[in-house]
This record gives C-alpha cells, sequence and structure tokens, in this order.
C-alpha cells in the first residue's frame, strides 16, 4: 500500500486511495494531520517563535503537538468550559486563548501555502474512494478542513465569525491514476513501474512558487542513454501521457517536482490511457531524478526510436521552462529528423467580417513579442474580427505535402510573462490560469488557447513575419523582396533579453530557436534553405514586425502599435 500523506519541500500529496477522512474526528487523527502540525511546529520553533515558546511552556516541548491535538478533539464536539470541567489538564491552556487563535491562524495559513494534491490510484484496493466520486470527494475535503477550522476557532472564541470565506484549503489538483502496461524496450524496464496519468481535477486559480523564475542555456545532447539501468519508484514518480503535436510523449516527473507535472494539463493535451496500452512512445523524458551530476540534456535512441530527455532533480531546474522545453527539443529533434522544419513562434488563423481569412505566422525566441502582438491584434479589433484561433503560441512545425506548405502546432497552451500582456488579462482568465510566482520578476502563467484537433490539422500559410524586439528605427511592419536578406534575418536569430533565460543584453540564437535547430545546425540548414525557396516560390509574404518589447517604455505601446499595423495591411488584402 502507498503512504497516506507524504510532505516534501513544499508538497503535500494526499492518497485518498489509501485513507479518506469523512469525519472531523477522522481528519485530527489522520497521518497528515500529524505531520503537518509536526512541520509546522519545528518551523515556529527555529523561528524561535513567542507562540511556541508560550505553548512549550504550557505544554512542556515533548507534548505540544499531541496535547493541541487532543484539545482540538474535544473542542470539535464541546464548549470552553465543557473541555475545563472534563480534562482539567487544559485549564492552564484555554487560559491562553489568543495564544491559541494566533497560532491555528498561522497553522492554517502554513497549510494554505502548502502545494497541495489529492490522488486516487483505480487499481488499488482499500478504504479509499472510486473515481466516479473523485470530483465530490476533493470538495468534501475542502468542506471538512473548512469546518475542522472554523469550529475550533469559533469555540475559541466564544462566538460564531460574522464573515465566512470559502477558500480552497483542500486539494489544489486532484490526479486519478492508473497502472497500465506499455511496449516497453528492454532497457527501460525499469521505467515500467509509475501509474499513468488518467485524468486531472483542477481548482483554479491554481497558484505555484517553484524556486527557480528563468531557464539557463540550452540542453545538450549527449550520446550515452542516461536512462539506460534506471529504476523509478512508483512510490515518488508519476506519469503524464502527453500529446505533443502528433508525437507520444510519455513525461516522468518526481513527486517533488508535482506543480511542473500537474501544470502540463494547461499545455499539452492529457492522452487517453487506451492510446498508451501496449504503445510505445515517441518520446520519453524523466524530470527529476536523483544524480550526482546536475544535468539537462537529450539523447536520441535511434535503434528503438525514442527521444530521450533527462533532467536531475535540482533546484536550478525548479522552473516550467525545464519541463515544457525539454519535451519541444524532443519533439523538433523528431521533426528535423522527418525533414521538417520546427519553428520557435506563434501562428493564428484570422478571419474578418468583412470575410478575409489570413494564417499568420510570427517567429522570435523568448520574449520578442509573438505572443504579444497577437494577443493585442484581438483585443483592439474585436468587433472586426469574426473569429481568431490560436494554432500554435510557443512552437509549431513547417510541412511541405504535395509541394505546398503547411504549419501544425505543438501545444494546447500557453505559457508567458504576466508583465507583457495587457493588464487585466490575468484576470479575465484566472479561472482556467496557472499562475507561477505572481509576485516576482517573469511571472508566468500557463493557459489552455487552442485544441488539440485545431493544432494538428494543418494549414496553409499567408504571411511569414519575424518579430523584432529591439531596434526603435524602421517600419513596424515590412516584407522582404530578396531571399538571402530574409534568411539572414530569421537565421540571425536576434533579439533583446527580456529576463525569460540567464541571458543579458543583445543575444542572438539560430533561427531563434534553441530548442532543436541549434543542436542540429548541420541538419537544419538545408531545411531552411528548402523552406524560404518555397515560401519565395509560392509568393507567401514573408517580412519583420518591430513589436519593440524590449525598447524601454514601449513594452505596451510597441506591440499594439505594430498589430495595428498588421491589422490595416490584411483588412486592406483584396
Amino acid at each position: 500500500m502507498k503512504p497516506q500523506f507524504e510532505l516534501e519541500r513544499n508538497t503535500a500529496v494526499i492518497n485518498f486511495s489509501a485513507h479518506y477522512c469523512n469525519t472531523e474526528d477522522e481528519l485530527l487523527n489522520s497521518q497528515g494531520f500529524e505531520k503537518v502540525l509536526t512541520r509546522f511546529l519545528n518551523r515556529l520553533k527555529k523561528k524561535e517563535s513567542p507562540i511556541y515558546e508560550q505553548l512549550v511552556y504550557v505544554c512542556g516541548e515533548n507534548r505540544v503537538a499531541t496535547e493541541l491535538t487532543s484539545l482540538f478533539k474535544l473542542l470539535l464536539v464541546l464548549e470552553i468550559d465543557e473541555v475545563m470541567k472534563m480534562n482539567r489538564s487544559f485549564i492552564v491552556l484555554l487560559q491562553h486563548k489568543d495564544t491559541l487563535i494566533e497560532f491555528i491562524e498561522a497553522l492554517y495559513d502554513y497549510w494554505r501555502r502548502l502545494e497541495r494534491y489529492s490522488v486516487i490510484y483505480n487499481s488499488t484496493e482499500g478504504t479509499g474512494i472510486q473515481k466516479i466520486k473523485f470530483i465530490e470527494a476533493n470538495n468534501d475535503f475542502t468542506n471538512l478542513v473548512l469546518k475542522v477550522y472554523r469550529t475550533i476557532e469559533e469555540r475559541l472564541m466564544g462566538h460564531r465569525q460574522n464573515v465566512y470565506r470559502q477558500l480552497i484549503v483542500g486539494a489544489n489538483a486532484g490526479l486519478v491514476l492508473n497502472e497500465i502496461q506499455w511496449d516497453f524496450p528492454m532497457q527501460y524496464r525499469g521505467l515500467r513501474y509509475p501509474a499513468f496519468i488518467e485524468s486531472i481535477v483542477l481548482t483554479p486559480p491554481f497558484i505555484t512558487y517553484p524556486k527557480r523564475t528563468k531557464r539557463d542555456g540550452i540542453f545538450e545532447e549527449v550520446f550515452i542513454n542516461p536512462l539506460d539501468g534506471l529504476y523509478l519508484d512508483p512510490n515518488n514518480w508519476f506519469v503524464y501521457p502527453a500529446k505533443v503535436g502528433t508525437a507520444l510523449a510519455y513525461v516522468y516527473f518526481h513527486r517533488d517536482f508535482m506543480a511542473q507535472g500537474v501544470t502540463m494539463c494547461n499545455l499539452f493535451e492529457l492522452a487517453e490511457l487506451e492510446e498508451c496500452k501496449d504503445r510505445k512512445p515517441d518520446l520519453i523524458y524523466v524530470y527529476g531524478n536523483k544524480d550526482k551530476e546536475d544535468r539537462a540534456v537529450f539523447y536520441q535512441d535511434k535503434e528503438n526510436d525514442i527521444m530521450i530527455g533527462y533532467a536531475t532533480y535540482s533546484e536550478n531546474h525548479d522552473y516550467f521552462g525545464y519541463m515544457k522545453k525539454m519535451i519541444l527539443t524532443l519533439y523538433n529533434v523528431k521533426m528535423i529528423n522527418e525533414k521538417k522544419l520546427p519553428l520557435h513562434g506563434a501562428m493564428i488563423e484570422l478571419t474578418l467580417k468583412n470575410g478575409i481569412q489570413s494564417n499568420i505566422v510570427v517567429i522570435g525566441d523568448s520574449g520578442a513579442g509573438k505572443s504579444e502582438t497577437l494577443e493585442a491584434m484581438r483585443l483592439m479589433a474585436e468587433d472586426e474580427i469574426k473569429d481568431m484561433k490560436t494554432i500554435f503560441d510557443d512552437m509549431g512545425t513547417l510541412a511541405i505535402e504535395k509541394g505546398e506548405i503547411r504549419a501544425y502546432g505543438t501545444e494546447i497552451g500557453a505559457f508567458v510573462r504576466l508583465d507583457d500582456l495587457d493588464t487585466g488579462y490575468a484576470y479575465r482568465t484566472i479561472d482556467r490560469s496557472i499562475f507561477m510566482n505572481p509576485d516576482k520578476t517573469n511571472a508566468r502563467i500557463v493557459i489552455p488557447v487552442a485544441t488539440y484537433k485545431d493544432i494538428t490539422t494543418g494549414r496553409p500559410v499567408d504571411m511569414v513575419l519575424y518579430a523584432n524586439n529591439y531596434e526603435e528605427d524602421g517600419a513596424e511592419f515590412e516584407f522582404f523582396n530578396n531571399i538571402d536578406e530574409a534568411k539572414d534575418v530569421f537565421v540571425r536569430g536576434a533579439r533583446k533579453a527580456k529576463g525569460t533565460t540567464t541571458e543579458t543584453g543583445l543575444v542572438e540564437s539560430y533561427f531563434a530557436n534553441p530548442f532543436g535547430p541549434v543542436q542540429l545546425k548541420e541538419q537544419t540548414d538545408p531545411l531552411i534553405d528548402k523552406y524560404f525557396a518555397t515560401l519565395f516560390k509560392k509568393g507567401i509574404k514573408v517580412g519583420q514586425i518591430r513589436t519593440r518589447l524590449a525598447v524601454e517604455g514601449q513594452e505596451h505601446i510597441g506591440p499594439r502599435k505594430a498589430a495595428e499595423l498588421l491589422l490595416d495591411y490584411i483588412k486592406n488584402q483584396q
């Protein structure tokens, strides 16, 4: 039987299959409450908190947790005077009501600051619940925690509260897990034990606080398989089966990085378990393995036709960029091997009310202003737009099919900087967003923006633009007449760093895409030549748009003005 409750770093995992609390008394008797209370008391002791010192003075250092738990149980059913009559040992403790109330509030806040996840194993027998009741169980658990907190505090105060806030104090997210058999090559047999995520119950707004706010460098290719002989303990690992573009990825993540794993549900379509049974994946990513060496690398398993990603257990990797970008690197390498051209950019299918339709691709590295410009267009022209579909927000692929260029997406969501979005955007989407470090520089949200059907339906391309975020001079919007001039701008991939990585100042990145093309430059060079020749041959517009996102004072004005001119051009097309 897997553990009932685990608390590591800032993450609490509650196993509903092993044990589910139905009553207030069961909650206070649970392993989870004992661990949370003990951890919180240790924090107070380390801080030399006056509250802790008072409790130790009254209860004795080794008896604080036991005495408090016993008192809380009595307060659930009795008033203070009845408690003192029943158990005279609590008289002194109850004379310090203000200290107890302050302690309860601090304990409640500590619990709320934890990232809390409930899990249920479909194939596990025990005292847990069935999948069909999982959503109701999460809601009931939230109400149970609220009831315990309110009852105890109101008994101590001697009166009811006047304002009740229905906060999410149960699980921020719930995972239904299942064990399946998949077609694993023998060298990966140590990966067969962790359970696959079958479904996720998310309670927004979901706010996480990873240790890092930036990604550093690129992922290097290695030539020795990092997964050879690796065994993953099913008690510590979960698998998110992701649909990445047209590929199937098995993403393994350590329990302590649960936030990164759960956040994928807003970015990559969760595959059905039927799609995974007895099937070998196209991509495998192991994120958070404890290793002597701190690294984030990828490997091409050509014998088994699987792209392998590997990132060690490290606070340096505790950032969603290490989850998302490694997966995209693996996919892009696969696409390059298939003679397709990966694009670091955004694409929309725009349909105006006057009947004009245009499929626009905007290419650029992190912080170039791709998504911001397209979002600005949507906001300013809402009355003129009949439909605006996001085909991809960060990474896409060009393919040549029957002599025509078609574009495909990779993700169903967007991972964007809060600072670069229109004021109020995050609040308008709060009901489905996942927030990361919202109080820090480079705060991010992850939000669904497209359906899986839309991103995997190939679309013709009408316009390909490079997002120039650093030049103050020059037209906001222009086309290239010369293929060499166009390739020079796109291949150079210049941009001014916006703090999304550890880079600073004006930097260059090969084809604005450090996630595959830069590692496979020799294979990508001829693909760029081939695809740009086809773009010009087919008369597809190729140009650049100056978003000026990195120009001081134009972070919002720049994308809006560029979007306005781009929209005017599209409206005037015959």
